[in-house]
């Protein structure tokens, strides 16, 4: 496939939805006019069963890289993964086994193939940086440790933290950004691309690739997508949407987003042109639209990448049924309990509306829980259990007992 090298194409895809390019822009937009065909890749470590909306971002960067004719490789770090990446964690992360990582990727190249392609012309690859880092030796590993120091990693803010706060830190969590920069001289790429967070390991990659291949390795760093505290959308946070989640679900957590969002979400998740976004701006900020029409306009865009428009309409006639005409879910989960009484912690939990006691009480002080539509606020109250009875936990959970 020859390569595309038309410039305005070119800058869109080095300039939407990106945070950094080192060295710097100028340099890869010059090889990339040049019409040499790069390799480039994107690491997704498997700590999750499911690809979200983090994901959604680093993949449109590597299908925008595949359009324009260059290899693209997206990495499943089925190694990395046992690891576990200590990057922004103040607590070590919990070591998975091969097992877990490779049941939790299974699903990753289906959902993927949303976005990237997998077959015709120029199609994405799959690798798995188990293939080379399962076989490197030890003599090699203190090799390939020597190029960087102690106070280069322990710099890093979230280690910084916790020295101060006395938390431990592990040297298997050291050896993560050197596993992650091992990655990159393996598959021998021009190009690393993920989101701003992952900044640190990927320049740690650009490091070892100029001290042992003498080579220069482009870093694109991607914005995040974050709530108004700062913090990011993602499975860390608890705030993640799947990329195989229910529509009409997708569609509802969507519009739960705050105004904020809009145009950030406009701009890394969707496909609407770059003009059409900057229009839609320029709208809201004149009072033009509605944001909550902006809002939807986002939450359609993204159901279709994610399932197709079908799937949309669906989506919005529920979404306009339960919360503008304030009726309940057209399908609601039934569940079965023996018991004849309970009190109220433990039907929350026993539904599956709560992971525990303590979150079950918390939602119900925040007066999220409503019983046959009414708002409950005894946490200590004993629930008669009816059949046909609706318990509601904030404005999307539903389950009607039987």
């Amino acid at each position: 496939m020859k390569i595309d090298v038309t410039s305005e194409k070119i800058k869109e895809v080095l300039t939407r939805g990106v945070e950094k390019i080192y060295p710097d822009f100028k340099m890869l937009e010059k090889r990339m006019i040049s019409g040499e065909k790069m390799r480039l890749y994107c690491g997704y470590d498997p700590s999750a069963p499911t690809l979200h909306l983090g994901h959604l971002i680093t993949l449109k960067k590597l299908a925008q890289f595949q359009e324009l004719g260059h290899e693209v490789i997206m990495l499943i770090g089925d190694f990395t993964g046992m690891i576990g990446d200590p990057t922004e964690r103040l607590t070590v992360r919990r070591k998975l086994t091969r097992r877990e990582v490779i049941s939790n990727s299974k699903s990753y190249k289906k959902l993927a193939s949303k976005i990237l392609k997998f077959t015709g012309k120029n199609p994405a690859r799959i690798l798995y940086n188990s293939q080379w880092l399962d076989n490197l030796i030890f003599l090699k590993l203190i090799d390939l440790a020597s190029n960087f120091t102690v106070q280069q990693i322990v710099v890093r803010d979230m280690f910084q933290k916790r020295i101060k706060k006395k938390r431990p830190i592990y040297l298997h969590e050291f050896l993560y950004p050197l596993a992650q920069a091992y990655d990159g001289l393996a598959m021998d790429v021009d190009l690393e691309i993920g989101g701003k967070d992952q900044t640190f390991n990927m320049l740690c990659g650009r490091d070892l690739m100029k001290a042992l291949r003498k080579k220069e390795k482009f870093v694109l760093a991607t914005k995040l997508l974050v709530d108004p505290t700062g913090k990011k959308m993602g499975k860390t946070e608890g705030k993640m949407i799947s990329l195989d989640e229910n529509p009409i679900e997708i569609y509802g957590k969507i519009m739960s987003w705050p105004d904020s969002l809009i145009l950030p979400g406009l701009e890394l998740l969707t496909n609407l042109p770059l003009k059409k976004v900057k229009e839609i701006s320029k709208k809201i900020r004149g009072r033009k639209l509605n944001p909550a029409d902006a809002k939807a306009q986002l939450a359609r865009e993204i159901v279709v990448i994610c399932h197709n428009k079908r799937a949309v309409q669906v989506a919005e006639r529920e979404f306009n049924r339960v919360f503008k005409k304030k009726k309940l879910p057209s399908k609601i989960l039934e569940i079965k309990l023996k018991e004849k009484k309970l009190n109220i912690l433990g039907l929350l939990t026993k539904t599956k509306l709560a992971r525990s006691r303590s979150a079950a009480k918390r939602l119900i002080l925040q007066k999220g829980v409503k019983i046959d539509n009414a708002v409950e606020k005894d946490w200590r109250k004993v629930i008669k259990v009816k059949k046909g009875m609706i318990v509601q936990v904030g404005k999307r959970k539903f389950v009607r007992l039987i």
